[in-house]
């Protein structure tokens, strides 16, 4: 019980040290900061990369070619070698729509270096160029907005100077595993990347949500974006360290009316999801990937294990410190559960949650080992200085 209990005060003072010195990652009030119309609206290009995207394009792309923006704006799609009929599918859903104009390209296979997605977000700039845009929109083919959403998005930009604007879209909880896992995903990565610490000048912290990026077009070219981030595989956080090293202002909050279509029923639908980037996510580094291991035990599995074993060992001090750690984390998940619209009880399983996500960043790199990491639609991804010998 000695081990339990220092155990136990080690995950309490860590928690207490998350809840207050960790940029309130726990609070879900970071939303678009205030903005005003500028006077003259200036150009956007909306680039939109879509790999077998046909079963997820009625509910997003038509929102999209119906944004109300009072600008010059277009939407390039960029059917990224798809073979369920994706670009025809769009084609047919702009047709006699009206609303922006639609352009839908498609690059063929990316080379060596290059991840699809990045290819064709590469294409798909290079075509929007021409437009002269002062602003690109970078949006996955699974993400629907609002029709003032791009509006608001350039609103934003002008008015607090941001090179890059992103929003988390609202991933879609449905399924009892959507329940589980969803919103823990989203509470996670405010955690590793508080939204306050990133909108701050001369933060080190920089981290966007691919889904939905305004970016600067200016900014892009100087970042030399995507060329610079061509192999990453979690390129979102790649392009908002990018713009950073450049000198740039970032900014990432949660989204209003910004929307995820895409479903996950199944565990194994979110597993792959969580497990094709988590290792990548700590460099392909054995030991990254034994401290977060540890980490995650200590920090998330630790507390009710003390709590029960203190509770049946009769040590006070080991259930007091364990029950304690565990309030305190299941207090800073309630904001996300509220913002999801989840029930409050699932607070408390927390930990479970976390033990199935520190299986995925396992498997993910068991994956990576075996040849299999970093997969998805097809393609398999070497890790990045594998690339690099290779080019």
């Amino acid at each position: 019980m000695i081990a339990v209990v220092w155990s136990a005060a080690v995950s309490l003072a860590a928690w207490l040290w998350l809840l207050l010195l960790q940029g309130f990652f726990w609070r879900t009030d970071v939303r678009l900061p205030p903005r005003r119309d500028p006077d003259a609206w200036p150009t956007v290009c909306v680039v939109v990369p879509a790999r077998d995207e046909a079963a997820v394009l009625p509910d997003s792309l038509p929102s999209l070619l119906a944004q109300d923006y009072p600008g010059r704006a277009e939407v390039f799609l960029v059917d990224d070698g798809s073979t369920d009929g994706t670009g025809d599918l769009a084609r047919e859903l702009a047709r006699g729509r009206g609303g922006l104009p639609l352009t839908v390209s498609s690059p063929g296979e990316p080379p060596a270096g290059w991840t699809g997605k990045l290819w064709a977000v590469r294409h798909g700039i290079a075509l929007a160029r021409a437009r002269e845009p002062e602003y690109l929109l970078l949006t996955d083919a699974d993400i629907a907005h609002a029709p003032d959403s791009l509006r608001t998005l350039v609103a934003a930009a002008r008015t607090g100077g941001f090179d890059a604007v992103s929003q988390m879209a609202h991933l879609r909880v449905a399924s009892v595993w959507e329940r589980l896992v969803v919103p823990a995903f989203v509470y996670f990565f405010a955690q590793l990347y508080p939204f306050r610490w990133i909108a701050r000048r001369g933060s080190r912290t920089a981290a966007a949500a691919g889904g939905c990026v305004l970016l600067r077009a200016e900014t892009a070219e100087r970042a030399r974006i995507p060329d610079a981030i061509r192999h990453a595989v979690i390129d979102d956080v790649a392009l908002a360290r990018a713009v950073k090293r450049g000198g740039g202002h970032i900014w990432l909050g949660l989204a209003d009316r910004v929307d995820s279509v895409r479903r996950y029923p199944r565990l194994g639908d979110l597993w792959r999801m969580v497990a094709r980037s988590a290792y990548a996510q700590l460099r392909h580094n054995p030991l990254l990937l034994a401290g977060t291991v540890l980490g995650l035990a200590l920090v998330y599995l630790v507390p009710p294990v003390a709590l029960v074993a203190g509770a049946v060992a009769g040590s006070a001090a080991g259930a007091v410190l364990g029950g304690s750690a565990w309030l305190v984390m299941a207090g800073t998940y309630l904001p996300m559960l509220r913002y999801y619209r989840q029930p409050l009880w699932l607070a408390p399983l927390l930990p479970f949650t976390a033990f199935l996500y520190l299986l995925m960043t396992v498997d993910s790199a068991v994956r990576h080992y075996r040849g299999r990491g970093a997969a998805w639609k097809g393609r398999t991804y070497a890790r990045p200085d594998a690339v690099a010998d290779e080019v």
